[in-house]
């Protein structure tokens, strides 16, 4: 099992939730974050002063799934939340150790 971790642009997200749909995974978590990488935040103008904006909005999708699923759920990532400019986002994926589903009692890839 594999823990799929996806930070994007806000306004990419529900682009993002229908190429995961139409690949058939029905289940994600999305979390609104803040936070910069290589843009390192910008300068913006309100109200006639400048102040710096350092963590930029964000949007974090996570998605648990069956290892065999992960290449066509991250190739469908990428396809949705790509724009060419800087701060498209990341994604990054780490193993699961042990999955509970609270409610049934089912573990691991029965609880997925």
């Amino acid at each position: 099992m594999k823990m799929i971790s996806a930070i994007i642009k806000p306004f990419k997200l529900d682009d993002v939730r229908s190429a995961i749909s139409e690949i058939g995974v029905d289940g994600l978590t999305v979390s609104e974050i803040r936070g910069f990488g290589r843009q390192k935040g910008h300068t913006e103008l309100y109200r006639g002063a400048e102040y710096q904006v350092d963590f930029l909005p964000k949007v974090k999708v996570e998605i648990a799934c069956q290892s065999d699923q992960v290449e066509r759920i991250v190739d469908a990532i990428v396809s949705a939340a790509h724009t060419g400019k800087i701060g498209d986002g990341k994604i990054f994926v780490t193993q699961l150790e042990h999955t509970v589903r609270i409610r049934t009692g089912e573990t691991d890839l029965e609880a997925l």
